[in-house]
């Protein structure tokens, strides 16, 4: 941390000139006239505002307590990481700012130490939660030797979010590959047998054109039968090999709607059975969009499918679209019994599910399709009450998009 050096070195000047000025405020305290205290005061407060300005200038968050954890500064990162207002911070224990931070265990340790922490509010962050004592050097009665007396502690705080979240894609890619490779040595070792097995029915067939009439109109159903499941499981087999697969979307302009009702429209006979109601909510003035319609059409039914599954009979899947500057959205919000919220980061792990009879792929897939369509996905789960899948694709030509402005503090 570059700035970590230069903020002790600029302190440490201060601290210097400070020193040296009050120093020489104290030998000529007797002589000062009282006009010019006033002069002397002035002159403390801007240095002092100095230094202020310089740790808000920072992007990290800094943080001085006393020893017993109460915050005599804040920078304005700090405040902005946690969601509090620097002014009705000070002077109040850490503990009563930042809910769950166990200050004792924290400081009970000599040294410097360093943990990773998660925060919820106001947004979730993981952050790196760096504690240094604070020491000051005081001289020993009737000694020439200085001693080290403990006067506070310092935090530094940096957001670690994105480097969290690069670790976990990459240990997600990492898993995905495995699972690919495994995917097509299983789809390997189940497609040689039923290729056998249509070869010998096939035998089969020729021999049974000799038998008689009665035996081979009867047995003609069973082999049809046969072969009719064998090519349904090769079609699964070549699903799936396409569903897990890095695929590369061939990207045409087409009618999100469109492909949303066809979506439902193949469902219609489990959407019959279960007495499940289907809302559509389709903004007419969707713009078209850049996607791979075999592909949406496979996320869109995956979705739909979860929440059909996690809804009893007589649910409700209410779909959504629209449109702002930059995606065009849809939701599937369902009223099934929710998601708890200790299962939530583990929906996008291969192979985890929340269902007795799930594979755990299907999120993996949707994520992945719609990530390579530029998109995102975001899941909100309210437990008992139904979940939101909310699915957002970038339209048009906006490769870039110019943040405002932030307002000075």
């Amino acid at each position: 941390m570059c700035w970590l050096g230069l903020a002790k070195d600029t302190a440490g000047r201060y601290a210097e000139m400070r020193s040296g000025f009050i120093d020489k405020l104290i030998e000529r305290i007797r002589r000062v006239q009282p006009e010019e205290v006033q002069n002397y005061l002035v002159r403390l407060a801007q240095e002092k505002g100095f230094l202020e300005r310089i740790f808000d200038a920072l992007q990290e968050g800094v943080i001085v307590t006393d020893v017993q954890g109460k915050i005599q500064f804040i920078n304005a990162a700090a405040a902005q990481l946690f969601g509090i207002e620097p002014e009705e911070a000070i002077g109040r224990p850490l503990e009563e700012k930042l809910r769950g931070l166990d200050w004792m265990s924290l400081t009970s340790k000599k040294g410097s130490i360093s943990r990773d922490m998660e925060v919820f509010y106001p947004q979730h962050r993981f952050l790196n939660f760096y504690v240094a004592p604070l020491h000051l050097d005081k001289e020993v009665e009737d000694s020439k030797t200085l001693r080290q007396d403990l006067v506070g502690y310092a935090i530094i705080l940096r957001d670690i979010t994105e480097d969290r979240r690069m670790a976990e894609q990459t240990i997600e890619s990492e898993r995905l590959s495995a699972l690919t490779l495994l995917a097509a040595g299983v789809a390997h070792e189940i497609g040689n047998p039923l290729n056998s097995l249509n070869i010998h029915l096939q035998l089969i067939e020729r021999k049974l054109r000799k038998g008689p009439s009665e035996l081979r109109s009867d047995i003609s159903k069973l082999l049809d039968i046969a072969k009719s499941e064998i090519q349904r499981l090769d079609s699964i087999v070549n699903q799936f090999l396409r569903a897990i697969r890095p695929s590369t979307p061939q990207f045409e302009t087409h009618d999100l709607n469109e492909i949303l009702e066809e979506s439902v429209a193949f469902l219609r006979t489990e959407i019959r059975d279960r007495d499940i109601i289907v809302e559509l909510d389709l903004d007419p003035t969707l713009p078209p969009v850049e996607v791979d319609r075999d592909q949406m059409k496979q996320a869109f039914y995956n979705v739909i499918k979860n929440a059909f599954q996690a809804m009893k009979t007589g649910g409700i899947l209410h779909i959504r679209s629209w449109q702002n500057e930059l995606y065009v959205s849809v939701s599937f919000n369902d009223t099934g019994g929710g998601i708890p919220q200790d299962k939530m980061s583990k929906l996008f792990q291969p192979y985890f599910t929340t269902k007795p009879s799930g594979s755990g792929l299907g999120l993996l897939i949707v994520r992945r399709i719609v990530r390579e369509h530029g998109g995102e996905i975001e899941i909100e789960s309210n437990e008992g009450k139904g979940v939101r899948v909310t699915i957002h694709l970038p339209f048009g030509d906006k490769h870039i998009r110019l943040l405002q402005d932030q307002e000075d503090g």
